[in-house]
């Protein structure tokens, strides 16, 4: 079905506060910045430096008062200027090139106004070279004058540029506020900035060092990572940077890891770059246009029928519903990113065409349906999107129909029908009357309540998932198409009971779209990785609630059905598998009593490990962490019995030495089980000082020695060296020398206070110097007839003399 592109104007601007003056800028200089704000809203365009007054106007759509600010001759202006994402209020960065950053805002009283000023380089001698807001950071790339350590050279005066990044503060009456600061990249070149909404691209410049302008960077900062790709080698390499954990990188030392990224090779020769929903596309000379993705894989998209006339010409990139749209000049061309079969060419009435985003998902905005998701261009003639026509014969329900289909599947469902339900009998033979009188309030036939403004706003969302149906059904099979539905239709489960049809439903969306199903989730728990690497949520209790609700003990889900908390280790196992043992660790402080099913339910680890395989074909590595971060005393030590076979003799101190004072008895039983190996053989004895921390403080001497006693090979000899003719490298038995250290160790925890405990501390705490010898006297000669029990004291054929049992004449 051939699809037919149309443009639609959406506003000739003259609803935007200031019109003739937005006018006025976008028809008079063609290399002016243009951006939009999140909602919608609000237009900013930004003139180059030397530019006639004004140089930054904010132009707002519908009520409020626009923003205009100019600068003298001579002082210079903003280097860039973004709106703050993720914001109920409207609110701007502007950041000059030495480095001074202003933060504007609207707040309860109209008007614009000055919240915070600061400098982003205050030691001086610095200069800003790009910056980009991303979502609550803006990361900006600056030049440094060299250091004293630093040797003077083109080498040198090539990596004296750092990637910063501030953290930005949305909360609180005051609306944003920039917080500390943190180095990414040390001794790097200099990198233009292009943020995407979950992406930074590090990508090279004019005047970049030719050897590595071959090379981009891809900082993920939910993921903690950063991407080396080199797009013209085919290559990528991912390492670990993430700021809240301290992480920096020394570019130098980062590429010298990477000896294949250092292959001499061109430039690259790019035109244009832009941040897309799937990665960053890039225009190269030949009108190639290719993207880059998020895990750093490169792809063509597709070749213009024109190419850019060297690197003055104007063009930009974007993407709408799996369609590529560029303009270079007056010509739009549209091209499909599957399979880069141009779709359509148009030539516009200007050359002076602005592509903007479209609005962030879940931001409100005042879009219809039929436009939302669509491309949106700007020029002096007025706002257009770029959308494809519905197909003939595709019809998107009306509310009403929407509102008696949700109530058929109602009804069916508490029904002992067996036919099915249709709309039309529900409403021509007045079965449930609750649908009516609905879609009469729908209708507007009643004033607005707080009831009826919620009830469109949830219609308004089902409509568009069903338009998005509409969609897809029609032949648009693009990737961001059905992730979109998948996010909604996973929040929209979240929603419900998550039981019979919905739990069949939420299964096969995470089979079908494993990392959309999961990123809905992400939001629908609110997961954040704090500062130590553990998860934290702050979603309210009855989120959680469903999602940890165990099956009824004893019975088996048709069809592999597996309950939420299942499937969800089961996605993340497949996607992250690092972040599966502190999910199910945050999952075990979230669950709250009678949480479960009827009667006793299996713990959370086991359930986890459960949807990983059976028993001996799970990931040891996985299942080892699950066992450790369980709590569970079955749990931990049947993970420390799989170190101990292993022979990770630390990790299984360390196991043992995390445990808190509340488990005593789990620690006291890790330290026999290693003790029992310290006397069988020598592979501990490096190990021996974490031994020694682990021994329990009430163990006494005596009764060490009597547990090593006990766990020495019977074939011990008295000797602490190896018999003659024994096998060379035979390990030689437990020694004094070896067990010293823990005898000490147990001597000084109970010599703390109180009579001596045992009889050997009196050994380990001797001063060196024996008592003083008692005075002897005269020997005697005791005769048998004097003690007639004298073979009670000894055997037959021993005579014991007076000093041998103390008596003294």
């Amino acid at each position: 079905m051939k699809r037919a592109g149309t443009l639609r104007l959406l506003s000739d601007l003259s609803n935007f506060t200031g019109a003739a003056r937005l006018r006025e800028l976008l028809a008079g200089d063609p290399a002016i910045l243009v951006r939009c704000s999140p909602d919608g809203r609000h237009l900013l365009l930004l003139r180059p430096p030397g530019s006639p007054a004004p140089q930054l106007l904010v132009a707002v759509r519908g009520p409020g008062l626009p923003l205009e600010r100019a600068w003298s001759e001579g002082d210079p202006s903003p280097l860039d200027v973004f709106f703050v994402p993720w914001l109920a209020r409207p609110a701007l960065i502007l950041v000059w090139e030495s480095g001074l950053t202003e933060v504007w805002g609207v707040g309860m009283e109209p008007g614009w106004k000055l919240l915070q000023s600061t400098e982003l380089c205050p030691d001086g001698g610095a200069r800003v070279m790009a910056v980009a807001a991303t979502r609550g950071r803006l990361v900006w790339c600056e030049e440094r004058q060299p250091g004293v350590e630093d040797q003077p050279g083109q080498l040198s005066m090539a990596f004296n540029h750092c990637v910063c990044v501030k953290t930005l503060d949305t909360s609180g009456e005051a609306g944003t506020k920039l917080g500390c600061t943190h180095i990414l990249l040390h001794h790097c070149p200099s990198f233009g900035l292009i943020a995407s909404r979950k992406e930074l691209f590090l990508v090279p410049t004019s005047t970049t060092w030719p050897g590595v302008a071959h090379v981009l960077l891809i900082w993920s900062p939910s993921k903690g990572k950063v991407i080396v790709a080199a797009p013209s080698l085919g290559l990528s390499h991912s390492k670990s940077l993430n700021p809240k954990q301290g992480d920096t990188w020394d570019f130098r030392t980062l590429l010298r890891g990477l000896p294949g990224f250092l292959s001499p090779r061109e430039p690259l020769a790019v035109h244009t770059w832009a941040p897309s929903s799937q990665g960053l596309l890039l225009l190269d000379l030949k009108g190639k246009v290719s993207l880059v993705q998020c895990h750093g894989g490169t792809r063509t998209v597709g070749l213009l029928q024109e190419a850019p006339v060297g690197l003055q010409g104007s063009a930009a990139l974007g993407t709408f519903h799996g369609t590529l749209a560029c303009v270079l000049g007056s010509t739009l061309e549209l091209l499909d990113m599957s399979s880069g079969r141009l779709l359509e060419r148009k030539v516009l009435s200007t050359d002076r065409v602005h592509l903007l985003e479209p609005p962030a998902p879940g931001v409100k905005n005042e879009e219809d349906l039929e436009t939302r998701g669509a491309l949106r261009l700007l020029s002096a003639l007025g706002l257009f999107c770029v959308c494809w026509e519905a197909p003939q014969g595709l019809e998107v329900p009306s509310d009403k129909d929407l509102v008696f289909e949700e109530a058929c599947g109602y009804y069916q469902r508490r029904s002992l029908r067996g036919t099915q339900l249709t709309p039309e009998e529900l409403r021509h033979n007045s079965m449930f009357r609750a649908p009516q009188a609905l879609a009469s309030i729908l209708q507007g036939h009643l004033p607005p309540s707080a009831l009826l403004t919620t009830l469109r706003a949830e219609l308004r969302d089902y409509r568009s998932i069903e338009q998005l149906k509409a969609q897809l059904v029609a032949g648009d099979d693009e990737e961001t198409g059905w992730t979109e539905l998948a996010e909604h239709e996973v929040a929209r489960l979240l929603r419900t009971h998550l039981t019979g049809d919905q739990l069949a439903q939420f299964n096969t969306i995470f089979q079908a779209l494993p990392t959309a199903a999961w990123s809905a989730t992400l939001q629908a728990l609110q997961l954040q990785p704090d500062r130590s690497g553990r998860l934290r949520s702050q979603a309210p209790p009855d989120v959680w609630k469903k999602v940890l609700r165990a099956p009824t003990a004893g019975k088996e889900h048709p069809n592999g059905i597996l309950p939420p908390f299942e499937l969800l280790c089961q996605c993340l196992g497949q996607l992250e598998p690092q972040w599966l043992p502190p999910f199910v660790e945050l999952a075990q402080q979230q669950g709250g009593p009678g949480w479960g099913a009827e009667g006793p339910s299996l713990p959370l680890y086991r359930r986890a490990l459960s949807v990983l395989g059976e028993e001996g074909k799970r990931p040891e590595a996985l299942e080892l962490e699950l066992l450790l971060g369980s709590g569970r005393p079955k749990a931990v030590l049947q993970a420390v019995r799989q170190l101990i076979k292993k022979e990770q003799w630390e990790r299984a101190l360390e196991a043992g030495l995390t445990l808190d004072s509340s488990s005593p008895l789990l620690r006291s039983e890790i330290f026999n089980l290693l003790l029992a190996e310290f006397a069988q053989h020598r592979r501990l004895d490096t190990h021996l000082p974490l031994l020694c921390r682990l021994c329990p403080p009430e163990v006494a001497p005596d009764e060490l020695l009597l547990l090593l006693r006990t766990h020495l090979p019977d074939d011990a000899g008295a000797t602490p060296f190896p018999e003659p003719g024994a096998e060379p490298g035979a390990e030689p038995p437990l020694t004094v020398g070896l067990v010293r250290a823990l005898l000490e160790q147990t001597g000084a925890q109970g010599r703390s206070s109180g009579p001596v405990q045992s009889t050997f501390e009196d050994i380990l705490w001797d001063s060196g110097t024996p008592p003083p010898t008692p005075p002897r006297g005269p020997m005697t000669t005791l005769q048998a007839s004097d003690h007639p029990g004298q073979e009670a004291w000894g055997p037959s054929g021993q005579g014991l003399g007076a000093a041998d049992v103390g008596v003294h004449s």
